[in-house]
């Protein structure tokens, strides 16, 4: 059914509804009835001519013809997801309103829930036809005054989030994913009661986690309790919910449930330097130091997970390495006769928002994996943010990526043909360690396969970020504080947010984290220096010493004076400057920089994920200190007359309106990296979902890979979530997703093809 025809239909019943229950008498329950319906048909009419705007011009952001897949597309097709739901429900209603089983309550409550549901959809068309008009034709990420797109996305925070987290919960997914949705958000909500009483010695256990009795039966309070917590509890409670799969009764069953492997050992490789060969001329090598970054030399944590028991993965130089787990350290069986070395090697890097997880909580569907391909997986467990900001996790993955080619026979595997995998925060990190062995010289996997990355960690905005409003997954405020986290500048706590509800415990966590913090940027007086653009060393600015050091190593390094892009600075980096660019600017190999820089103290520095003006000194007003007039600057003004979406009930969300420059490095936003950098890739191969807010990365990393004659492929899928690999076992649809990852890696290292 298009798009005009279901709005139709939907007016013609909501008008018979509303003459029916108006004519029942002067009742609550009818007047409310009469007033929902009102409200579906003014929202319905109001929203199909801004989708019909979108749907006319979506195509124009398309990879090609045969991916019809961007921000805009995933507006419409979500909206189009409520108003069918709102359909087929004023159907029932109309069907059954006279039956003495119709269940009045009930079915009034959730016209309720998805009529506020339809009204913040359309407030994120209009947002999305804000985009459209002020932004430069054909891109997706917003590019103008940074002034601008901080009004723009002050005024989107603002919004009311929390009936996307009740009865509409997951609406837009497919309905197999909806059930584990809800239950997630039951325990989160649990596990956020039980950190904010941490005080009072509860521990928090697995089956304390998903009991929430009363957030099952009230979908309302639900939503309301999950809304206040996105917004206000800080980067640890997510590291410690994401991390609650790990737990040694959840952990024992997912791995009961999973392919049994022959092989699955965690391995400590030491901090020692070594060589590799040069690519260009292997009778050249070049030193492969151990990760320095913010606390120094230390060792890199790597599984190793073969479906069957190869040479050299027995042996006794291999086991020199195993790291003891306690009871589940060791699942190798040994077997009569060993198999050959695979020809290829598939290594892992796990997401998490670069602050949660390891490979153990990615171990189900890396056993599969095994089996499928029948190679050895090595997945690295890189160091996790706010502890390890940036550039640590991408100095321990690039480490153990070259020890990985330098001892793939250890591993099980001849190491012709090297595949880099990873999802979310990991597939960002398999494009910024194949753009550093590429800039060191060394051999570059043979291929990439990122499941849903990110690619753009700068402030700013894009259609499919605006998803992030109702995404039970992947909320606005999460994301924020997990790449502020990951670039060592994890905001501080507003005075009037809910830590303060934390309790004793939870403070003392905080202040104990930030002192560690600080002690460790002190100790920092060298630098580790990235692999600079353009062939230029870098120079640090100089600060002034009577500031306090906020700021992380990583940041000062990256705030030159002189860009890559001739007088651009880095800070001024933006995508449009890189696409009429070409890689004339830029020399084809960047220089290897080895100086070592003491950092004085630095200026407070906030990073958040999408807002952002670098050149605002002071944090903007709270949202709830905006007057009138700040709140309808901007996309506000664009709202028709009479519209007023739903408004942020729980409080005011504390989101600094500036960020770090360090965001801008192309080591973070590979998405920014410049042409003669993406010319290095190998071929990439990204799987993403219509449904992501992080699905805009994907399309137009994928576009500036083939505007420079790269190979790469994407492929989109329908309404799943992101993290979809987590959830492989979950139902038909995660299955064949998980199984077009493999399939692509199977490309990258020319398998063949599974009997059917």
């Amino acid at each position: 059914m298009d798009l005009r025809t279901m709005t139709q239909s939907l007016v013609t019943l909501a008008e018979d509804n509303m003459a029916f229950f108006s004519s029942q008498g002067p009742g609550e329950t009818a007047r409310r009835l009469t007033g929902v319906f009102a409200g579906i048909r003014e929202q319905a009419l109001g929203l199909e001519p801004a989708l019909g705007r979108l749907l006319s011009v979506a195509h124009l952001f398309d990879l090609d013809t045969e991916t019809p897949a961007n921000g805009y597309r995933s507006l419409v097709h979500t909206a189009r997801c409520c108003l069918a739901h709102l359909l087929h429900k004023s159907r029932y209603v109309a069907s059954n309103r006279r039956s003495i089983f119709f269940r009045t309550s009930h079915n009034l409550a959730e016209l309720e829930a998805y009529l506020a549901a339809l009204t913040q959809l359309r407030a994120l068309a209009y947002y999305a036809q804000h985009l459209l008009t002020t932004n430069q034709p054909g891109r997706l990420f917003f590019e103008g005054d940074e002034r601008v797109i901080a009004d723009f996305l002050q005024e989107y925070v603002t919004l009311h989030k929390g009936c996307f987290y009740g009865r509409c919960l997951g609406f837009q997914f497919t309905p197999a994913i909806r059930p584990f949705l809800q239950t997630i958000s039951i325990g989160l909500v649990s596990f956020g009661e039980h950190y904010k009483r941490n005080e009072t010695g509860i521990s928090v256990t697995a089956s304390s986690l998903f009991t929430g009795g009363r957030f099952a039966i009230d979908p309302e309070l639900r939503g309301a309790e999950f809304e206040r917590i996105i917004q206000n509890l800080d980067v640890h409670f997510w590291k410690a919910f994401w991390n609650i799969t790990e737990i040694q009764v959840l952990s024992s069953l997912a791995n009961m449930a999973s392919t049994t492997v022959r092989v699955s050992r965690l391995l400590s490789l030491p901090p020692v330097a070594f060589e590799m060969p040069l690519t260009s001329d292997p009778e050249l090598t070049v030193t492969i130091s151990p990760p320095l970054a913010h606390t120094g030399p230390g060792p890199v944590l790597v599984r190793l997970i073969s479906y069957d028991l190869r040479e050299g993965q027995d042996s006794k130089e291999l086991s020199s390495f195993v790291k003891s787990e306690g009871p589940r350290s060791l699942e190798l069986r040994l077997r009569p006769q060993q198999a050959p070395r695979s020809r290829a090697l598939v290594v892992h890097i796990h997401g998490g928002g670069f602050v949660a997880q390891t490979s153990k909580s990615h171990e189900p569907y890396l056993k599969s994996w095994a089996q499928e391909l029948g190679v050895p997986i090595l997945s690295i467990d890189y160091s996790l943010a706010p502890e390890a900001p940036f550039p640590r996790a991408l100095e321990e993955c690039f480490y153990a990526y070259c020890w990985a080619v330098k001892h793939c026979a250890l591993l099980g595997s001849t190491g012709e043909r090297i595949c880099l995998a990873g999802d979310s925060a990991g597939g960002n990190l398999c494009f910024t360690v194949s753009l550093r062995a590429a800039a060191y010289g060394v051999r570059v996997p043979d291929g990439i396969m990122a499941a849903y990355p990110a690619t753009m960690l700068q402030s700013t905005a894009s259609p499919s970020r605006l998803l992030s409003l109702m995404d039970p997954l992947l909320p606005l405020s999460v994301l924020s504080k997990c790449v502020s986290a990951y670039a060592g500048a994890e905001t501080e706590d507003h005075p009037d947010s809910d830590q303060k509800a934390l309790g004793v415990m939870g403070l003392v966590q905080r202040d104990t984290a930030l002192l560690l913090r600080d002690l460790r940027l002190g100790a920092s007086s060298w630098l580790n220096s990235f692999l600079e653009l353009g062939g230029q060393k870098s120079h640090l600015k100089s600060v002034p010493k009577t500031e306090p050091m906020r700021r992380s190593v990583s940041e000062a390094a990256l705030t030159q004076p002189e860009g890559p892009l001739g007088t651009d600075s880095l800070k001024s980096l933006k995508l449009h400057d890189l696409g009429l660019r070409n890689s004339s600017d830029t020399t084809d190999t960047p220089e290897l920089s080895l100086s070592a820089e003491i950092l004085g103290s630095s200026a407070p520095s906030t990073v958040n994920f999408l807002l952002g003006s670098e050149d605002e000194s002071e944090v903007s007003e709270a949202p709830e200190e905006l007057n009138s007039k700040d709140r309808i600057r901007g996309v506000g003004s664009a709202f028709p007359e009479g519209f007023h979406p739903r408004r942020c009930s729980q409080g005011a969300m504390w989101m600094p309106l500036y960020s770090a420059p360090i965001v801008k490095n192309p080591f973070m936003s590979p998405l920014l990296a410049p042409d003669s950098m993406l010319q290095t890739l190998p071929p990439v191969h990204i799987v993403a979902c219509a449904l992501d807010p992080m699905l805009d990365d994907s399309v137009m990393f994928a576009r500036r890979l083939r505007g420079l004659g790269q190979p790469v492929t994407l492929r989109v899928v329908e309404d799943l979530p992101h993290g979809f690999l987590s959830l492989a076992a979950l139902c038909r649809e995660t299955r064949q997703a998980a199984a077009l990852c493999v399939e692509r890696i199977r490309l990258i290292l020319n398998l063949p093809s599974p009997p059917v």
